[in-house]
């Protein structure tokens, strides 16, 4: 059995998380821990399982590579410098493995491999994120991640930044920008998880969307990673494309 603790066990996310847990054959819910409540209770876990808050995720995976456990991170909020930090502290506890996602639904995972194999073809690329209202963070991980990869791979292939010819423009109306990326963030009630990403061409556009209606979508992708995490290298590994065979 995989001894699985639990961060964030009161939130949306987490109650999710602990239930699927405790209905697994493989795995038992051994710690469950939320604001104020004491870290120790983590102690002799296999993995544990992050979905916080951007502003509360560094300390606790601060403390739980000091102490020795293995993490899987759902939390947003984590850009270079964050990831820098991390790889800062998995280097000198080279026992530990840190797998942090930026999104745990597979079809996400694919939406962004898509994604970073289109961007070589086309001269344009925007990236449209869409939330529920209550999200803290803007752009999402997912936006950040798929920019990112957006980027290299027009690296790669020799390519600049998309062509822009926009010189007049109200403050955010051609949202931020990562890796040359345009990014533009939606929040809005009734929305869950959503992510569009535009190529344009000559006489043509190409559109990859990924929906999430549900949180029950990530579930699979969670279980994957606390499964699977011994597989992969010590130290920091972002995404669960190693996972599946994408990387």
């Amino acid at each position: 059995m995989i001894k699985v603790g639990v961060l964030g066990a009161r939130g949306r996310m987490g109650q999710q998380v602990c239930a699927t847990v405790t209905d697994a054959p493989d795995t038992e819910l051994t710690g469950q821990v939320d604001h104020d409540d004491s870290l120790d209770a983590l102690l002799g876990s296999d993995v544990v399982v992050d979905f916080t808050h951007v502003a509360a995720v560094m300390e606790n995976l601060r403390w739980c590579v000091e102490h020795g456990l293995n993490a899987v991170v759902g939390t947003s909020g984590f850009g270079d410098e964050r990831l820098a930090e991390v790889r800062s502290w998995t280097d000198k506890a080279p026992d530990v493995r840190v797998l942090i996602v930026p999104n745990f639904s597979i079809g996400a995972v694919l939406m962004m491999s898509f994604a970073a194999q289109a961007a070589r073809f086309f001269e344009s690329a925007e990236i449209i994120e869409l939330h529920h209202n209550r999200k803290m963070d803007a752009p999402s991980g997912t936006s950040l991640r798929t920019a990112a990869m957006i980027g290299e791979a027009r690296t790669r292939a020799g390519l600049g930044a998309p062509p822009d010819a926009t010189e007049q423009e109200r403050d955010g109306a051609r949202g931020t920008t990562v890796d040359d990326i345009h990014v533009h963030s939606v929040r809005l009630s009734g929305l869950l998880a959503h992510q569009e990403v535009l190529f344009g061409g000559h006489g043509e556009t190409l559109t990859i969307r990924h929906d999430s209606m549900d949180r029950a979508s990530f579930m699979p992708g969670v279980m994957l990673a606390v499964r699977n995490l011994e597989s992969l290298p010590h130290g920091l590994t972002v995404g669960l494309e190693p996972l599946l065979g994408l990387a």
